[in-house]
Formats: structure tokens, C-alpha cells, sequence
């Protein structure tokens, strides 16, 4: 009986090799997590954000995230200080190009609206509400950040009462600045609290020239 003719076997494919995970250079880790913690405080009615939760989010141990926090106190302390840098880096350009007076402290009311509505996550850190559980030195910070918009307020405002005729300008613009800020609060409190429905800046012009 003939050999069998026997077709050739295929070649055997080379085995891909590993995909090979690139370290993140210095500082992009950290910045990874605290992107990623701000993007899970915008799920609307998220419930207290977990180091389990956040790890998994980005894949890693929760031992990695140590490595870059030494607590999640650290990581919302991370929010705060982007959140400060932001505003008053805006505060500051917008002082520059506006003179004191109700223009300027409308632009800053408008400033920090707009900004916490392109940051939904940093409007439930900057309203408290990611905060609850947490640090309360967390808490005492955020206090200090709308204290320090009140008294920058107050500054612009009184550049427009000076040359008023008011008997009492100091206070009054101190009046009007505690108005403006409580304003400004609760519009970042309907907006975290309507899960990101209600826009701050809603009706925002009409509502300022009332209180201006």
C-alpha cells in the first residue's frame, strides 16, 4: 500500500507577547486618582466612595493607592486644593480686568457657578456632601474657602459703596457680600442636591441684578 500523502501542518502562530504596562511617570499616578475619585462623586446619589471602590476603579491594590495618599483624607484634600487653585486663580484675572464694584463681584458669583457646573463631582466636595463621613478638618477647610469668597466680595463691593451715598458703606458691603455668598451656596446645594438637574446658573444674570 502507497504512503498516505499527508498535507502540511500549519504554522504555528508565535505567541503574542504580553501587553507591557507602562509606569506612570511621576505625579500622573496621583493625578489618575484624584480624576477618578472626582468623576465617582458625579454619579448622582453615589454613596460614600470607598478606597475598595476607588482601587477597583482604576485597577490597582489599595496598597498603590497608599503609596501616593497616606489616607482618603489626603485624596480629598487633593479636590480642595484644585478646587482653591482654580477659583482664585479666576478671582485673581478677573480682578485684574475688572475695577471694584458690583460688575467685578457679579463676574465672581458667575465664576464660581459656572465652575462648579463644568465640576459636578467638586460641587458635592465644595457643599459638604462627599465630606459627611470624612475629616471634619475637611469640612473646616471648605468653611475657610466661602469665608475667603465672602471677604473678596466684600472688597469689590466696597469700591462701589465708597462713592455712594450710603451713611454706613463698610457694612453695607459686608451686607451685600454675605448675600451674594449664601446665594452662591445654595445654588451649588440645589444643584448637587436635584442630582445635577438644576443648573446654578440658572436665571443667573436676572437673579444678580436683583441682589446688585
Amino acid at each position: 500500500m502507497p504512503d498516505s500523502q499527508l498535507s502540511p501542518e500549519p504554522p504555528v502562530a508565535a505567541e503574542a507577547a504580553p501587553p507591557v504596562r507602562k509606569r506612570p511617570k511621576p505625579g500622573e499616578r496621583r493625578v489618575q486618582i484624584l480624576q477618578a475619585l472626582a468623576t465617582m462623586l458625579e454619579q448622582p446619589g453615589a454613596e460614600r466612595i470607598t478606597t475598595a471602590a476607588l482601587a477597583a476603579r482604576l485597577d490597582v491594590s489599595e496598597a498603590a493607592l497608599y503609596r501616593h495618599f497616606a489616607s482618603k483624607a489626603q485624596m480629598f484634600e487633593g479636590l480642595i486644593e484644585f478646587i482653591e487653585q482654580s477659583v482664585f486663580t479666576l478671582v485673581n484675572q478677573i480682578g485684574e480686568r475688572e475695577p471694584p464694584g458690583t460688575g467685578q463681584a457679579a463676574k465672581i458669583v458667575a465664576m464660581l457657578l459656572h465652575f462648579a457646573e463644568k465640576n459636578p463631582g467638586m460641587t458635592r466636595v465644595m457643599v459638604g456632601d462627599a465630606l459627611v463621613f470624612e475629616n471634619d478638618r475637611l469640612q473646616q477647610r471648605m468653611n475657610q474657602f466661602f469665608d475667603k469668597i465672602e471677604s473678596t466680595l466684600k472688597q469689590s463691593l466696597r469700591g462701589a459703596v465708597d462713592t455712594g451715598a450710603s451713611a454706613t458703606p463698610v457694612l453695607d458691603a459686608q451686607v451685600r457680600a454675605s448675600l451674594l455668598t449664601a446665594f452662591a451656596v445654595g445654588r451649588l446645594q440645589r444643584f448637587a442636591r436635584s442630582g445635577f438637574k438644576r443648573p446654578p446658573s440658572e436665571h443667573l444674570e436676572a437673579c444678580l441684578a436683583r441682589m446688585l
